[in-house]
């Protein structure tokens, strides 16, 4: 019997972003938070373990997270003071970060969850990743695995050890996204194709790479199918990808044998709304 609800593992923290014109805002983020916003967002139960402070920031992080429902589970004010990431925005919405961060992981009990979601550095940061491994090794059949690589070379570093740290847990995922900058930061020497191709052979189901306005890619033993990003006026791309990956279980809930187009163009309108407007803002369901 499948679970009722969601488990999101990973790091939160608030996003510090200077605008082009110099102007800074703060926004609750952390890529695991922002995927637990979002899906609760969209009408689903979602538990969260994570790391905080009981600081202003870890504060800020809380009222966000229960705003919209998330449950955070285990031991989530341990760190001595809460995480940071700085933002700065270039004029086209991207963005370039330098973080402030501690991830470590407490003890929890995961139950049963419908899907369980780890992603970016909660996945490969030590001490934190270690924990997060040993719950991928523990969950049960029929619970649907997701990860989504979301690398940060700022603070993990780059080159052979995390390409071994990424791995370790796509071995364990059933639904692994990537981004296109990942796959060339991950296998500088392989073109998308090899490198999506490359995680596919380590075992999930399927690799899903996104390619910002090119659109998203759904790789599996069945082939490729692509579908294309929607139009839209880019604000910032903040928290883009953590919507992408919630719509994506969003659109898997009740069938992960869904067809790979239909999840993708969900995927790929959630995420349109988050770059439309400031910050980690993802849409709930009735924008769509």
């Amino acid at each position: 019997m499948r679970g009722s609800d969601a488990l999101v593992v990973g790091e939160a923290l608030v996003d510090i972003v200077t605008a082009p014109d110099g102007t800074t805002t703060q926004h609750p983020g952390g890529s695991a938070a922002n995927v637990a916003v979002a899906l609760a967002r969209l009408g689903r139960p979602v538990r969260f373990a994570t790391a905080l402070a009981d600081d202003a920031h870890g504060r800020l992080l809380v009222q966000h997270l229960t705003a919209d429902g998330v449950r955070l589970i285990g031991e989530p004010q341990r760190l001595a003071r809460t995480s940071t990431a700085h933002a700065t925005l270039a004029p086209d919405g991207s963005a370039r970060y330098d973080f402030d961060l501690d991830w470590r992981l407490g003890a929890l009990d995961p139950g049963r969850p419908r899907v369980l979601h780890v992603c970016s550095l909660g996945a490969v940061l030590a001490p934190g990743a270690d924990a997060v491994l040993a719950l991928l090794e523990g969950v049960g059949a029929g619970v649907l695995v997701s990860y989504d690589i979301n690398v940060r070379p700022s603070i993990t570093g780059a080159g052979p050890d995390l390409l071994e740290r990424v791995e370790r847990v796509v071995r364990r995922a059933h639904v692994v996204k990537a981004s296109d900058e990942d796959l060339r930061i991950l296998h500088p020497d392989r073109d998308l194709l090899s490198a999506a191709q490359h995680l596919l052979g380590l075992g999930p189901r399927a690799v899903v790479v996104t390619e910002g306005a090119a659109g998203a890619s759904w790789f599996s033993a069945s082939g490729v199918v692509h579908v294309a990003a929607p139009a839209v006026t880019v604000v910032d791309t903040i928290g883009a990808g953590d919507t992408f990956s919630a719509a994506l279980l969003d659109a898997l809930w009740d069938d992960p044998d869904r067809d790979p187009g239909e999840v993708l163009r969900h995927a790929a309108r959630a995420a349109a709304v988050t770059v439309s407007r400031a910050g980690a803002n993802p849409p709930y369901g009735d924008e769509l």
